[in-house]
């Protein structure tokens, strides 16, 4: 994977959501093109402090990390989500962002975390499973009308450890009137929020695969979660891991050229 062709861009924004996630906007190359869920890579340099203790520094090449696109394949800027890893050489640094930064961008799309990936089953109940930074590329399809148009039923679950930590909530409530509202016969949305380290009203706290197997997932959203259904996994290696076996125990199986149920992304 090379990032030879790699452009600059320009950070516009950031907000901060809680003490270790954060999300930023830049400015979106002419011409550049993605299908929703897909993922890039983002490069920074090191930073000028870092270049002054040691000359040799200043001659390193950006660092590059893969970051799925939060922002609709249509906007005409890009957004991405981020978690601050405090030992990490790159978001170290980038959760210092400011507007007005310059940010690396390989301009190739990649991945296949993308709904037209699935020719069988065909399209009913859509499942989108996430935790953390894992919701970016699912919200960068719910900013797309094709799922709407695609399927009967759309299940968002989100699973974080705080309440503080789940993120973008009001993006996710507002998703039907922005977006559903805009076909006829639109799917039938579903969001699942869950807290794993406190007990909320309205929210699970049990870990996504737990309520799988209990059907305690189905049972909330009140949509049946089996073999006719697409079911797209993002977030922590171990949660992606532990769901596709619950998912598997249950009779699903994974997606292969098009056919079955399980999609993942293996980026991370």
């Amino acid at each position: 994977m090379s990032d030879d062709n790699a452009v600059a861009i320009t950070v516009l924004s950031k907000t901060l959501w809680s003490d270790n996630l954060f999300s930023f906007t830049t400015t979106r190359p002419t011409g550049f093109r993605f299908e929703a869920g897909q993922f890039v890579r983002l490069g920074l340099k090191v930073s000028q402090l870092q270049a002054n203790q040691d000359k040799q520094l200043t001659q390193m090449p950006p660092i590059f990390r893969a970051y799925s696109l939060l922002s609709s394949p249509y906007e005409e800027v890009l957004e991405f989500f981020s978690v601050v890893v405090p030992t990490g050489a790159f978001t170290s640094q980038l959760q210092h962002l400011q507007a007005g930064d310059t940010l690396y961008l390989n301009s190739t799309p990649f991945g296949f975390l993308t709904l037209s990936r699935y020719q069988q089953p065909s399209p009913k109940t859509l499942w989108l499973l996430a935790t953390g930074t894992g919701l970016a590329p699912f919200l960068s399809m719910l900013q797309d009308l094709y799922a709407w148009q695609q399927y009967q039923d759309i299940v968002l679950v989100y699973s974080a450890r705080t309440a503080a930590e789940l993120a973008y909530q009001d993006k996710i409530h507002s998703l039907p009137d922005n977006f559903a509202s805009l076909t006829d016969n639109p799917a039938n949305f579903h969001y699942l929020p869950i807290v794993t380290r406190e007990l909320l009203p309205n929210c699970l706290n049990q870990r996504i695969p737990a309520l799988i197997a209990t059907g305690e997932l189905s049972r909330a959203a009140g949509v049946p979660l089996d073999s006719s259904s697409h079911v797209m996994l993002c977030g922590n290696p171990q949660m992606v891991e532990d769901t596709k076996k619950a998912l598997q125990a249950q009779g699903l199986v994974m997606n292969r050229r098009g056919v079955g149920n399980i999609a993942v992304e293996n980026y991370w």
